[in-house]
This record gives structure tokens, C-alpha cells and sequence, in this order.
């Protein structure tokens, strides 16, 4: 099963336990809790580090130029860091910011990103996209 959303650190316990995979890695303060506590359980969720290339202060995300530094110490941790995951700006065009993450997983050698959503999945898939989120598609628009 995979977590798609902000993590709260009061919320890790449950997360690792219920969870395969969690795709908002977003801080050292929640790279720490999840280490801990997956020793705790013994479990090793596979996790998506995921980059604010929006430089949006109201999102949460490592920012790109960081990202080398935030993973070594994730792995150092003993994450097991997959892959990367962002959400462009919704009011820009998101073909902007794909190709950029494309380049961010060869810098650090991961083979999974984590982006696109109903309104530009298939854009997505052109920049090696591998998990997409198309949940109004299938369910449709929030109420």
C-alpha cells in the first residue's frame, strides 16, 4: 500500500506499520522518526524523497540543489530510498519541472519518480515517470 500525502512525524508509528511504500520524505526531522521507528518494527518501507522544484513556500519537499546532501544522509539512516517524488505548481505548465526530475534521479541513481496527476500524466510518462497519481480520473473531482 503506498502513502501519498504529507507525513506527520505524530503520525510515523502508524504509517510504518500500515505502509509499503511512503512517497513525501520532506525533512531530516522525518528521515530520523522513520529510522526510528522502522527498527522499532522491523520493517523497511520503500521511500520517495520528495523535491519542491517550485521553490513553494507553501509545499513541503527538499529543494533540488539540496538533494544530493538530504539523501546521503537518508541513506546514512538506512532509508531505503527509491526514488524521488514532486508536484509541480498547479498554475504553471507542469513540462517545465519533469524533465528537471528525469535529471535529479541520474545525479543520485534511482530509477523511480513519483509525478504526474489526471491533468498531466502523460507528459509524465515521456519524462520516465513511473508511479503516477490519477486519482480524479478514476474518482473523480474533489466536492
Amino acid at each position: 500500500m503506498h502513502l501519498i500525502g504529507k507525513l506527520q512525524t505524530n503520525k510515523v508509528k502508524y504509517a510504518v506499520k500500515i505502509f509499503d511504500y511512503i512517497h513525501s520524505l520532506d525533512s531530516e526531522k522525518l528521515a530520523k522518526k522513520i529510522a526510528e521507528e522502522q527498527l522499532k518494527q522491523d520493517v523497511k518501507p520503500k521511500i520517495f524523497i520528495q523535491i519542491n522544484l517550485g521553490k513553494e513556500s507553501q509545499k513541503s519537499g527538499i529543494m533540488k540543489e539540496n538533494l544530493v546532501e538530504f539523501y546521503n544522509y537518508s541513506k546514512s539512516l538506512g532509508l531505503d530510498i527509491i526514488g524521488t517524488m514532486c508536484i509541480p505548481p498547479f498554475d504553471e505548465d507542469s513540462s517545465i519541472y519533469f524533465p528537471q526530475m528525469s535529471e535529479v534521479n541520474q545525479k543520485i541513481n534511482l530509477d523511480e519518480i513519483s509525478m504526474g496527476m489526471s491533468s498531466d500524466y502523460l507528459n509524465a510518462i515521456e519524462f520516465k515517470s513511473t508511479f503516477l497519481r490519477i486519482g480524479s480520473n478514476i474518482f473523480g473531482q474533489r466536492g
